[in-house]
């Protein structure tokens, strides 16, 4: 077993998107291969209504995956091959963008105005960027929750943990998508393959994240398993972790406890034309998508 290294952690940056919603940007329009086949991850968390109403009115996709995890509110969506339908509390919608769709995405906050989710944008591989588009419209009913002795919760999305597998299936990036809970004080190790690439993302309560290597920045000196270590502290306000190469990490709750997700997937490793929410592999690809878009075929019929 190997310590998967600490490579960085920062906050989520405010950032303007859609209408006008004011949300919070992990990472996204940077470096691709920085957490590939992972592109974008937002947190939109708003207590006015004023912040986030106007929505994500209608625009395109191609070539990705969009999965939209709401924890409070409800999203209204709508896309151009006639599907409806409203994510509520705990629902995922997991949707491959394929080969094109138009979409739109209406927030409406809770009883007392209040709106939380997370959308994470995923790569598709080039043999799979022209499929059919598709959706998952996943209830919070349906996503198993384990419980360890220790009080850690897992809400397992996608992929395999701790006996429990996720209903969202037939991803390309392989992927294994979290909902980690854990009570004041708790120290836990969680698996996660070689192969995989990973982050976490801190958003309720606070943690810290046993590191093998020795990255710059504040190191709390710490005593684990009767060796030295070194911990980073962490707030849990919209913090990312993002993790080198191993097959496990080890947190640390803090006194408030932690929330946070821990997303992993396999990387795709092909070259990323890119624009907006239209991602393919050239930028003759990029150029044809947009001409597509001009010429109106950007929406093809079902073969």
């Amino acid at each position: 077993m190997s310590l998967r290294p600490t490579l960085e952690t920062r906050r989520a940056q405010p950032t303007l998107e859609g209408a006008g919603v004011k949300l919070h940007r992990a990472f996204g329009f940077q470096d691709p291969s920085e957490l590939d086949p992972f592109l974008l991850f937002d947190d939109f968390r708003n207590e006015r209504p004023e912040d986030f109403e106007k929505g994500f009115p209608w625009h395109p996709h191609r070539g990705i995956e969009t999965i939209t995890y709401v924890l409070s509110g409800t999203v209204d969506h709508a896309d151009s091959l006639g599907n409806t339908g409203s994510l509520g509390a705990g629902d995922v919608q997991w949707m491959t963008a394929g080969r094109g769709i138009l979409h739109q995405e209406m927030p409406h906050g809770n009883q007392r105005g209040q709106m939380h989710g997370f959308q994470l944008w995923g790569n598709l591989p080039s043999a799979q960027k022209m499929t059919a588009p598709r959706y998952q419209d996943v209830t919070a009913a349906d996503i198993p929750e384990v419980t360890d002795d220790d009080g850690t919760t897992v809400r397992v999305i996608t992929g395999e943990f701790w006996g429990k597998k996720g209903p969202v299936d037939g991803i390309a990036a392989d992927p294994q998508y979290l909902d980690v809970t854990m009570p004041a004080g708790v120290k836990k190790t969680f698996h996660i393959d070689t192969y995989r690439r990973a982050f976490a993302y801190v958003f309720d309560g606070s943690a810290a994240f046993v590191d093998a290597a020795a990255p710059t920045g504040v190191l709390l000196e710490k005593e684990v398993a009767g060796q030295e270590v070194n911990i980073r502290d962490l707030s849990g306000d919209r913090t990312l972790v993002r993790f080198g190469s191993g097959d496990e990490i080890t947190v640390q709750a803090g006194e408030q406890g932690v929330r946070f997700l821990l997303i992993s997937g396999a990387p795709i490793n092909e070259p990323v034309a890119w624009h907006g929410p239209i991602v393919m592999n050239t930028q003759a690809e990029l150029q044809q998508a947009m001409r597509d878009l001009r010429n109106g075929t950007f929406i093809q019929p079902a073969h």
